[in-house]
């Protein structure tokens, strides 16, 4: 017997009999409140000890309940009163700190000097000019639409990344939109398919299509025509993305519960409301590159030639390069690609997934830079890259390594106003933000947190061309990786390596790459995208370049 069971017997028999004692000769309101509170003690005590499934409660009867309270705000006791400014994942407070700030408007400077640990090895630092310039305006916009797009789309540098709504509510939805309205900025509708709120305020759309192909399927699962070009041909969507993996998930199809599921939602995606809604790992109309070619094609033809891209987290760069392949044998072309990196996290995903698959976004972005030279493809098409980006390095960063536009989301709901509760995938957020709970959501204001978002984008990208300028350039095109610096373990700063060779044009096609590249090269074909990782690769290793 436990000491904590000892004195619940104690309690049930001695102590409640005292108690009604008590009660029946001294009657008062605090006698008869011992009572109950002994009584029920002793009720929930028995249940514990003779009913309770958990080895905890049975040993420690209503005392293990005390544990359970602690566990449950264990992540706001860490968050509020025991981690510093740099401790916290995915973002630290410094970083939200940062993106609340030029949010809402308000100074966000630092003062009495930096509190990173800048000999941190892999630290990542640019080296500043003595030759300070301005950028030009005419660099600060990006055009999207290769040879064969007949609509091309002019977008901002940075724009609102993959967010579907069931994951977020109507008021979130609204407010990013309109954010994006008003600050000339484009928003991805993530795979859930175009709402009513993605339209109503009349912001740019990036339609994303996804392995459930929501918006656009029949009664069996796959694609209709006919429901695809009523929507792509909307004044408001301008581009369209093919999801074959994302970062938080890759290999994985995307999950939105069962409790997140309404009416509307079930009416926008083609869905029923008695089950998870779970999107297929694979993308039933491109099971191979050349198949994800044709599909490419179909979708530019329904769209009136509107810019057609997908997105995906790089695994083995083999894979991607066969989608190189199919587009040079097919002779279609893809109008952008988004590189999603492992790091990237607004879906919930098992933690294997989350924690053990797929590149970075730096790396994955440079190898689909590389592989774009080497295939003399990179002046058609259009680099975005998303994950994890709460700052204007990293921006940079990733625009470095060859990114002609970066993506934000989260750091885009915390303009919105998320404070990192991690319970996205409850229905219980907090800020009215990840859920379809309409008590919760309607407490988010549209009008104000959309100002907010604007507000963030135009900050955030007033600091890039700050820090562009203060390197002694014009323009963002001129970023090569070499302008990273990487702090080595010897103490030393160092140009981000790149272990993995840059290309030449044309070098992978004419066939005149060598080492790394011409093994994946030779591994890479446009009739499968599965590569087998068999063959033993001399000098494998991908640059570690993180932020």
């Amino acid at each position: 017997m436990t000491p904590v069971q000892l004195v619940f017997w104690l309690v049930a028999f001695p102590g409640n009999a005292l108690t009604f004692y008590l009660s029946l000769s001294w009657p008062s309101v605090g006698t008869v409140t011992l009572f109950i509170a002994t009584l029920l003690y002793s009720l929930l005590g028995l249940y514990d000890l003779f009913y309770s499934p958990h080895t905890l409660n049975r040993l420690y009867p209503v005392l293990a309940y005390i544990r359970y309270m602690f566990e449950s705000i264990r992540p706001e006791i860490q968050q509020y009163f025991v981690a510093n400014n740099m401790e916290e994942k995915p973002f630290n407070r410094e970083q939200r700190e940062l993106v609340y700030r030029r949010a809402k408007g308000v100074n966000d400077t630092l003062p009495f000097g930096t509190q990173q640990d800048l000999m941190q090895v892999n630290y990542l630092s640019i080296w500043h000019s003595l030759h300070p310039q301005v950028v030009q305006e005419s660099t600060k916009r990006i055009q999207f639409g290769s040879s064969q797009c007949r609509q091309p789309y002019s977008s901002s540098l940075l724009n609102i990344s993959a967010m579907s709504y069931g994951a977020l509510s109507p008021n979130a939805i609204e407010a990013l939109n309109a954010g994006a309205k008003a600050g000339g900025f484009s928003h991805n509708t993530g795979e859930g398919g175009v709402s009513p709120y993605h339209l109503k305020h009349g912001g740019d759309l990036v339609w994303q299509i996804g392995s459930g192909l929501f918006g656009c399927r029949n009664e069996q699962g796959r694609f209709d025509e006919d429901k695809f070009k009523t929507v792509a041909n909307l004044n408001s969507i301008k581009m369209i993305e093919i999801k074959l993996s994302q970062g938080a998930k890759p290999g994985h199809g995307g999950v939105l519960p069962k409790a997140k599921i309404t009416d509307e939602i079930a009416a926008i995606r083609g869905i029923s409301q008695g089950q998870d809604c779970v999107s297929p790992a694979m993308n039933p109309e491109c099971p191979t590159p050349l198949a994800l070619m044709e599909f490419v094609a179909k979708l530019r033809n329904l769209s009136g030639g509107k810019p057609i891209g997908i997105k995906l987290c790089i695994g083995h760069p083999a894979e991607f390069l066969s989608i190189c392949k199919a587009m040079l044998s097919s002779g279609t072309l893809l109008d952008f690609i988004t590189v999603d990196g492992a790091e990237g996290g607004t879906g919930a995903a098992p933690v294997e997934f989350s924690n053990r698959l797929g590149m970075m976004c730096l790396e994955g972005t440079y190898i689909v830079h590389e592989a774009l030279i080497g295939c003399g493809l990179k002046d058609e098409i259009r680099i975005i890259a998303a994950g994890k980006t709460a700052s204007s390095f990293d921006m940079l960063a990733k625009m470095a390594v060859g990114a002609d536009t970066v993506n934000a989301a989260r750091t885009m709901m915390m303009a919105l106003g998320c404070i990192q509760s991690r319970s996205c995938n409850t229905n219980h957020c907090p800020t009215g933000i990840a859920t379809q709970d309409p008590k919760r959501s309607k407490a988010l204001d549209v009008q104000a947190k959309s100002k907010r978002v604007t507000q963030f984008h135009h900050n955030t990208l007033h600091s890039l061309y700050e820090l562009i300028g203060s390197m002694g350039l014009d323009d963002p095109a001129l970023l090569t990786p070499a302008m990273l610096k990487r702090r080595t373990s010897e103490g030393l700063l160092e140009s981000a390596p790149n272990i993995v060779p840059a290309l030449e044009p044309q070098q992978l096609v004419e066939n005149h790459a060598s080492g790394i590249w011409q093994q994946w090269w030779h591994m890479a074909d446009e009739q499968l995208f599965y590569v087998a990782d068999k063959e033993k690769l001399h000098n494998t290793a991908i640059p570690v370049i993180n932020v």
